[in-house]
């Protein structure tokens, strides 16, 4: 090797560790900050609960078995934890349900919105994007104002006559259900926005010359080529109706509890902390496997496309 490329590669590895140099306080901090509470989280899996919350630093599993099951007082048999096994399944049925309400409100406003004329998408697009203005907690208790025995849905239904009694929605899965719907309906619309701006509509009007369907342009043309705009809006939406805990609070009373709640029960008036650091954990992987199966979708889609 030349000394001219001698002195070229060192100049390239002196420049790439001074580089490294330079981005160490970043990345520790964003290593101690996303990484560290994570960290405490799993060690606190793996003890024993304290006496008046906290934990016992004692190796133990019994927190991860009793995400599932539950020992008997008696003779310490195991069986299924029928409780917790109800707020799972209500937790991710209700987060199902948000994912499918918001993307059959979602998918034709955004398709309204990029059929309009360029210089009007942005009014629409400041529309949607309104409710984020506004605190969570503000949001939900409009929403319980709505639909409360006395509330506007039900006194709009009285005076048509279509009901003679006030129907009780609110502190039911429904009222649950609906709150989280209008939350995060903007995280539906806005990413099938972004991927609809972006269709050809000339395919749109080739399907219909070839004498095609409404239906089937949209199953065969418009679908496929928003997929991932449809995917990427179910993931941003499923994910924190997962782990909601304001809306279920408020609109489920705290006789319809999710996960969030029962993860905070733990550390608060049930002081097991390990048993909530163990649902905190289960949380954390189901969300990841949403993820890799969007991000194995999203590929898979590209590929295709591209």
């Amino acid at each position: 090797m030349s000394d001219a490329a001698q002195i070229a590669d060192k100049a390239k590895r002196r420049e790439t560790r001074n580089h490294w140099l330079l981005s160490a306080p970043a990345l520790l901090v964003i290593l101690f900050a996303a990484t560290g509470p994570l960290l405490i989280v799993l060690i606190y899996s793996f003890l024993m609960p304290g006496p008046y919350g906290d934990v016992k630093w004692q190796f133990s599993t019994d927190a991860w078995v009793s995400v599932f099951f539950e020992r008997d007082i008696f003779d310490d048999t195991l069986s299924l934890a029928i409780a917790h096994i109800t707020i799972f399944w209500r937790s991710v049925k209700l987060a199902l349900l948000t994912t499918v309400v918001t993307l059959a409100f979602g998918f034709p406003t955004a398709y309204f919105i990029a059929t309009r004329p360029a210089h009007r998408r942005d009014l629409w697009l400041f529309l949607i994007t309104i409710p984020f203005w506004t605190n969570l907690l503000i949001r939900t208790f409009a929403v319980l104002q709505i639909i409360r025995n006395e509330g506007l849905f039900n006194a709009v239904l009285l005076k048509l006559g279509i009901i003679s009694a006030p129907l009780q929605i609110l502190y039911t899965d429904t009222a649950i259900l609906a709150g989280m719907a209008y939350v995060y309906l903007p995280l539906m619309v806005l990413p099938i926005y972004a991927s609809m701006e972006k269709l050809d509509f000339r395919l749109v009007e080739a399907g219909y010359d070839l004498y095609a369907t409404r239906f089937q342009v949209l199953r065969r043309i418009i679908v496929p080529l928003v997929k991932p705009g449809i995917i990427a809006g179910s993931i941003l939406v499923f994910i924190p109706a997962l782990g909601a805990y304001v809306t279920p609070n408020l609109l489920g009373g705290g006789k319809n509890m999710m996960l969030s709640n029962l993860i905070e029960l733990q550390f608060g008036q049930g002081r097991n902390w390990p048993l909530g650091a163990s649902l905190s954990i289960t949380v954390m992987v189901v969300v990841m496997v949403a993820l890799l199966v969007y991000v194995r979708n999203a590929a898979g889609s590209g590929a295709r496309h591209g």
